[in-house]
């Protein structure tokens, strides 16, 4: 029994594996980018799991959002230009997981 492979088809799956890879996290992260000019920055609470990550007290977590607050505040955006930044930043992320679940379509009803 032999096995052949099509290398030639084996190259489009990586590059359009390759492309979609990194179109996810380039959108991603001009996401979070345009979420933080928009003067939303995220701030979120870890999880608290043993020996895997630093958990953050509530009182650096308050610091963190009370840091985060006057950030926000001293944005030299006018309110029209942050939300045309939050916008793009929703954009973004719809982008992101549209990419996902065409790639998810593709795996499960494509050929």
């Amino acid at each position: 029994m032999s096995v052949e492979i099509n290398w030639i088809d084996f190259g489009y799956v990586f590059f359009a594996a390759l492309i979609g890879a990194v179109a996810i996290v380039v959108f991603y992260s001009l996401g979070l980018r345009m979420l933080v000019r928009a003067g939303r920055i995220p701030v979120v609470s870890p999880a608290e799991f043993t020996d895997a990550i630093t958990v953050l007290t509530d009182k650096e977590i308050r610091r963190a959002e009370k840091q985060a607050a006057k950030a926000a505040k001293k944005s030299p955006l006018t309110d029209a230009q942050k939300m045309l930044a939050f916008v793009a930043a929703i954009g973004c992320f719809i982008l992101c997981g549209l990419a996902v679940l065409g790639g998810i379509a593709l795996i499960v009803i494509g050929h």
